[in-house]
């Protein structure tokens, strides 16, 4: 099995190639090892050359409250009064760090993404 890293953009689409053609390699088969290793290899290559960001925090809202099918009503006991809760939704208001943990606890929304706007635009969560 020769497996190389993954240095340029041509190896990376080879390795996506490889991983195609190994798709249905049987679990612990040295097809499936190879499949493996190579899967391993290109998720670190992406790691570095195609990081993903974290959605900013009134979008990861959202998403979650699509996700579970809240309502804003929903979201009072953790912002606080309905008005407050769409000023956030709205961006007029930025979150507070009480609102980023309240949020991230009861509805495990990545804390990563609810700070992240507000450490960028400099705003004190």
């Amino acid at each position: 099995m020769e497996i190389r890293p993954i240095k340029t953009e041509a190896d990376y689409q080879a390795a996506l190639q490889a991983i195609e053609s190994l798709m249905i390699a049987e679990p612990d088969s040295p097809e499936g090892d190879r499949l493996d290793v190579l899967v391993t290899l290109v998720e670190a290559y992406e790691r570095i050359h195609y990081p993903i960001d974290f959605p900013d925090p009134v979008e990861a809202i959202k998403f979650r409250m699509e996700q579970q099918g809240l309502t804003v009503d929903d979201l009072v006991p953790v912002i606080g009064r309905k008005n407050r809760v769409y000023e956030i939704l709205s961006r007029k208001r930025p979150l507070t760090l009480r609102m980023i943990e309240g949020l991230h606890e009861v509805f495990a929304i990545p804390a990563e993404s609810l700070l992240k706007h507000s450490v960028d635009r400099g705003h004190a969560a």
